[in-house]
């Protein structure tokens, strides 16, 4: 069983008569009237993260992923809470002096600060971040519109890429090699962009399971689907060249996940002002497709407008 599966079949109606839930089926809760917006995720050892060779990294891998879920709704994050679980070795005094520096770091960076939490014995290490930001309007998932554009931030694909290459299944050289590590841990995120993406964002999401997967769950209530042209996806020029030099397709890196950039749909009519709005921001804006009726199945297609079979949607959580 899928985890929306679990969430809908058991969950979701013990939500009903609080609508600051949206219902179980969006990134955060958001309480309107107290202008009060919360989301929780939690963190497991050798699913989330590949191992905890590099507490510091990890502990920064797994808060910029939390704070993102606000980001990408148009909230500035605030405050998080970060509760663990672990054992007198992946607690050790180094360890939690290197995860206690990296935060302090992280704090600065982005504005946030530390209110709490908890922590556990166990052999199983896993942490738990709730992150809590304020507003009085964010954007929803399942408000895309049709014929919408759709946007993505930054270039997709360098932190599968990074994965891959902390497993040993791709070698490259030192420069490179730390280029996509850097990108696995330490995701770019966008802290000057959320005020700005309610001007002209419908619906958005942040891309943490794959482009394919989190765009279905960007529409999933909604009778529309969606066009998207590989050759507007935007790689880097470092996963490009690993490309060529593999001789390995660019379909199978840009929909693994693990990236974090914000991917929204917004009217033909504002992308003047994206265009304009990004640029001044100086954060790179790509216009991947578009939104269209569910008369048409979802389609990929390649610079000479041929579909694309995709093999996997990105990563899902199954029981």
């Amino acid at each position: 069983m899928l985890e929306f599966e679990i969430i809908k079949n058991y969950f979701s109606k013990l939500s009903l008569e609080n609508k600051s839930s949206l219902g179980l089926n969006d990134d955060v809760f958001f309480d309107k009237s107290k202008g009060t917006v919360i989301s929780v995720d939690t963190y497991v050892d050798g699913i989330h993260f590949l191992n905890f060779d590099k507490p510091d990294l990890v502990i920064k891998k797994i808060l910029r992923s939390s704070i993102s879920d606000l980001i990408c709704k148009g909230v500035i994050p605030k405050y998080y809470f970060i509760s663990g679980s672990g054992n007198s070795k992946t607690f050790s005094k180094i360890n939690l002096r290197k995860i206690s520096q990296s935060l302090k770091k992280e704090q600065r960076k982005f504005g946030i600060f530390l209110s709490g939490g908890d922590t556990v014995f166990s052999n199983k290490l896993s942490f738990t971040i709730t992150s809590v930001g304020f507003s009085k309007k964010i954007i929803f998932r399942n408000n895309a519109k049709l014929n919408d554009d759709i946007y993505v931030t930054g270039y997709l694909g360098d932190s599968y890429t990074g994965l891959k290459i902390l497993k040993k299944e791709i070698t490259t050289g030192k420069n490179q090699m730390k280029y996509f590590q850097d990108k696995y841990y330490c995701p770019k995120l966008y802290i000057n962009l959320p005020k700005k993406l309610l001007n002209f964002a419908n619906t958005s999401i942040d891309l943490s399971d794959g482009l394919i997967s989190d765009l279905d769950k960007l529409i999933n209530k909604q009778r529309l689907s969606y066009e998207l042209y590989l050759d507007k996806i935007p790689i880097s020029n470092n996963l490009k060249k690993i490309l060529i030099e593999k001789k390995m397709k660019k379909i199978n890196f840009v929909s693994k996940g693990d990236d974090y950039q914000i991917l929204f749909t917004a009217s033909r009519s504002k992308s003047r002002i994206i265009s304009k709005t990004f640029k001044s921001l100086g954060v790179k804006i790509s216009k991947i497709g578009k939104i269209c009726s569910n008369k048409k199945k979802p389609q990929i297609f390649d610079e000479k407008g041929k579909k694309i079979a995709l093999n996997g949607k990105g990563y899902q959580h199954s029981f």
